[in-house]
């Protein structure tokens, strides 16, 4: 099998720091990934696809989005290869290398995500939310659960400073 672009797997490689071609498919990864039900490919397929560098396949594919970057498979894999960063680092490239995001709304989510860190020094989740509604125009959609969780007390009316937050800053302009 010709590979598509053989510099590919090297980058993700250098970027992540992670022996790629350590994956020998045992779908571990697959297998305990709690978001796989909802991504077109399947963890340890987009290891193998980054393994032969079918890098537009990646890029056009919603799993790298949908991936909640929560270890799962980093922990599970019996080649210790750090998944969930390579799944970090794909998105980043994905972006840089001008590719639409599949998932554009994980992609805006991700960025109110960051903003809300950066301006409280953690999640404010009714910030978000406004912010979410806002750019995507869709005010009324979860609107009844929205309202559970506030009745609950998931959602809190200010936001809570976090000490150290120039610190956070400092740390997010960098990355």
């Amino acid at each position: 099998m010709r590979i598509e672009n053989e510099t590919f797997v090297n980058r993700i490689a250098k970027l992540t720091g992670k022996e790629i071609y350590r994956c020998f498919q045992c779908r571990k990864c697959s297998s305990g990934c709690p978001v796989a039900e909802f991504m077109d490919l399947l963890p340890a397929q987009i290891i193998r696809l980054v393994q032969f560098g079918f890098k537009e396949k990646i890029f056009s594919s919603e799993t790298i989005w949908i991936c909640a970057s929560c270890e799962t498979c980093t922990t599970r894999c019996p080649n210790e290869i750090d998944i969930a960063l390579i799944m970090d680092t794909l998105r980043q490239e994905c972006i840089q290398e001008g590719y639409s995001p599949a998932q554009k709304n994980v992609y805006l989510f991700h960025r109110i995500f960051m903003a809300s860190i950066k301006d409280n020094g953690k999640i404010h989740e009714l910030g978000m939310i406004k912010n979410y509604k806002q750019k995507t125009g869709t005010y009324f959609e979860d609107i009844k659960l929205g309202l559970k969780m506030f009745a609950k007390g998931k959602i809190k009316i200010f936001p809570h400073k976090t000490k150290g937050l120039n610190d956070i800053r400092r740390i997010l302009d960098k990355y």
